[in-house]
């Protein structure tokens, strides 16, 4: 059952924001995402919180000009998502800027599994590194801090993950959301933090005159790859990251961006000058994250800090490739996971964790996404991993911070759950695959406790409705240049229509020809086969269809029912 739910808007912060000079469609829907006044809508550089707000930058910012006026090697341990593959590339472009000597490694995610384990620490040490440096992990890496420091290596830990109960003890830490850090932003992705500290390293090389006879290297060229892995990684968009995604789509628009963010953008046929927080979150990410999932993000990671377009264009090809391969495995799993939940009951259940024995460790936080969409229930998809272990990927519902319900699983079974971290939406667990049951009692006890009955129950918030003057191609062009995500989401009105005429295209999605108020308009809901009765109530996102050179206006819906 899907509930459409009104947005609640006050018309006095419409006013203001009119008043300031917003448009009037633009204000309403800001108003209903928070944004008191014009200034929380000021995405200039200048508006970006400074770099030594965050706890760690200044001390990050001194052991690392120290490592490069000491010629000190240093080795950056990525994470194996788009967000981890974004933030090393900010990190060699950026320190291979400053003249260090700089290599990365990204650990396979099957057979060392995330973060700075003991294991990856090992397989570092074969660089002779003198300094190691996390991006996107590290914060719960406890152990591989220790292994670093037994050989004699100083650990920089740059991360936004949620910490345990013990910090790891490496010389410096970045995270906005370790104990003691007022940071106003805690959404920063983790290609953020590595951003700002490598903000706040060029503000000390040039208190130590590194630039005197040298120019100083330009950080803002890689905010394309900031907006990349912020908008892929799914995190809140607050005012900052706003920022952040808008400068790095303003400088994809203009033509300034990696060789190979250009090339994946063509492999997607997506056009830059047009770029958008979609095209980030459904073109580019999803591309880069197929290596991470199927093989080594080295290829993404690669793709990224090449000044080669040719190499570039290669290797998205093969990312391209793979994520081909990532969609027909993702597509058969989530058929054999749908056949499991034949004729069940989600009402009967708050939670739902799955298991198939030949499941792919890389594909199972899609399926888990998948499957939380389709019946709007925590969802943990679990995979087999080695010896006797499972490996979970989960992704929640509003209403339930999915790392919180995890960590009160091990307070309550504190043998069950061998490792997990993550965030309020998404997180990773491993278990004893013998412990497959016990954990599915216990994480349905512990969500049953969080969530209320409304909160499993499937909600459209929309922008109500849309006026007749509004339904154009340019109030469709201007909301697509804005910035949308999580926490911050894309328009949708809802709106009474009459159904003209409908049929399925491809035996699978519902084209319609709707009519309001003597006007006809073109619709479609994908993935929808079941038709739609005489009149509806649609929500819906406006939408431009671009056919033959021609476009026009388009409803997408994403729920329909009898009015």
């Amino acid at each position: 059952m899907t509930r459409i739910q009104t947005r609640e808007i006050s018309q006095r912060t419409v006013t203001a924001l009119t008043d300031a000079g917003i448009h009037p469609l633009l204000a309403r829907l800001y108003a209903g995402r928070g944004i008191r006044n014009k200034s929380e809508l000021d995405t200039s550089l200048r508006a970006m919180l400074p770099p030594d707000a965050l706890t760690g930058t200044r001390e990050a910012a001194q052991l690392l000009a120290d490592a490069i006026e000491a010629g000190a090697r240093m080795v950056i341990v990525a994470d194996y998502d788009c967000d981890g593959a974004t933030a090393c590339a900010v990190g060699i472009r950026a320190l291979r800027a400053f003249g260090a000597d700089v290599h990365y490694l990204v650990p396979d995610r099957v057979t060392l599994g995330y973060g700075l384990t003991p294991a990856m620490v090992e397989i570092a040490a074969r660089l002779e590194p003198d300094v190691l440096i996390t991006v996107d992990n590290g914060i719960a890496s406890v152990e591989g801090v220790a292994a670093a420091r037994a050989h004699g290596m100083a650990t920089l830990i740059t991360d936004h993950h949620l910490p345990g109960d013990t910090l790891p003890e490496a010389e410096v830490i970045v995270n906005p959301n370790q104990p003691g850090c007022d940071f106003p932003s805690k959404a920063l992705a983790g290609v953020g933090v590595m951003f700002y500290t490598m903000l706040a390293l060029r503000a000390e090389l040039r208190e130590r005159g590194a630039f005197a006879t040298s120019k100083e290297p330009n950080l803002a060229e890689l905010l394309d790859l900031v907006a990349l892995g912020t908008v892929a990684d799914v995190v809140k968009l607050d005012h900052n990251n706003r920022i952040l995604v808008s400068q790095g789509l303003q400088r994809m628009r203009a033509g300034r961006m990696q060789p190979g963010v250009r090339a994946l953008f063509a492999i997607a046929s997506r056009d830059p000058a047009r770029a958008s927080a979609f095209d980030m979150g459904f073109a580019l990410g999803p591309r880069l994250n197929a290596a991470g999932r199927l093989s080594d993000m080295s290829l993404g990671i690669e793709c990224l800090i090449t000044d080669d377009a040719g190499r570039a264009m290669n290797m998205a090809q093969e990312l391209d490739r793979l994520n081909r391969e990532r969609r027909s495995i993702e597509a058969g799993m989530q058929e054999e996971a749908l056949l499991r939940l034949e004729g069940f009951d989600a009402g009967n259940n708050a939670s739902i964790a799955l298991f198939e024995p030949d499941w792919h460790q890389g594909v199972v936080g899609i399926v888990a996404g998948r499957i939380k969409e389709r019946l709007h229930r925590p969802t943990i998809a679990f995979a087999r991993s080695s010896d006797g272990e499972l490996k979970g990927s989960g992704r929640s519902i509003p209403g339930l911070h999915l790392r919180d319900a995890l960590d009160l699983v091990t307070k309550r079974e504190p043998d069950l759950i061998a490792r997990f971290g993550g965030h309020a939406m998404a997180a990773g667990l491993t278990i004893q695959e013998s412990a497959l049951d016990r954990f599915r009692k216990v994480f349905e006890d512990v969500v049953s406790g969080l969530v209320a009955p409304a909160d499993l129950q499937r909600r459209i918030e929309t922008d109500g409705g849309l006026e007749s003057g509004y339904m154009s191609l340019a109030s469709a062009r201007m909301l697509d240049q804005e910035i949308w995500g999580q926490g911050f989401p894309a328009p949708v009105f809802d709106d009474v229509f009459r159904v003209e005429r409908q049929r399925l295209l491809k035996d699978k999605h519902l084209k319609l020809e709707l009519s309001r108020r003597g006007t006809r308009y073109d619709a479609i809901q994908f993935n929808h086969a079941d038709g739609a009765p005489g009149d509806i109530r649609a929500a819906y996102k406006l939408s431009i269809n671009e056919y033959n050179g021609v476009s026009s206006v388009q409803l997408m819906l994403e729920h329909f029912e009898a009015a």
